[in-house]
């Protein structure tokens, strides 16, 4: 459905072709601003976002892109928007919540209001069940188109090596 046209839009199938991303709804979302299937503009969030969120088509894909907003929004440094990421991933209560508070007092500090810095805090608090390193995604992606071509260009020999990669296997090796 999402019909990849370029290498990032394989790098995101990788980070997007997971159960959380696809429970989500997630995916969904994804393909229709990538082909303009939604009704208006796509929302950044905040403006200062839009350079971070544009390659993904407005959709917070990668941790790197939860650290980006942190900087931005929060004025983190990276080591701290780091912190932020492990907080997040660990789903400790007391550490979130002391995120929370830096996060929305440095995003006040900004101009944001206390309402859409906890809105902004509360998606990346959902990012975290799966959040994706991009790259992770970009170095499967690559195996993967490597193979996909492998595959179109050379069936024979792929399919091939296919028999032979499950003949080992069953020896054990």
């Amino acid at each position: 459905r999402l019909q990849p046209d370029c290498f990032n839009d394989i790098v995101a199938l990788v980070a997007l072709f997971r159960p959380g991303p696809l429970e989500s709804g997630m995916v969904d979302d994804y393909v229709d601003r990538k082909h303009g299937r939604i009704a208006g503009p796509i929302d950044y969030l905040h403006p200062s976002l839009t350079d971070i969120l544009k390659p993904t088509h407005g959709v917070i894909l990668y941790q790197e892109q939860v650290m980006q907003i942190a900087q931005v929004l929060s004025g983190y440094s990276l080591g701290e928007a780091d912190n932020l990421r492990r907080a997040m991933g660990k789903k400790i209560k007391s550490e979130m919540d002391a995120q929370r508070d830096r996060f929305v007092t440095g995003a006040i500090e900004r101009g944001l209001t206390s309402q859409k810095a906890n809105e902004i805090f509360d998606l990346l608090a959902k990012f975290a069940d799966y959040g994706f390193n991009k790259s992770h995604a970009a170095a499967y992606a690559l195996i993967a188109y490597q193979t996909a071509w492998f595959k179109a260009h050379y069936p024979a020999e792929f399919l091939r090596s296919e028999e032979h990669t499950s003949e080992l296997q069953s020896r054990g090796l």
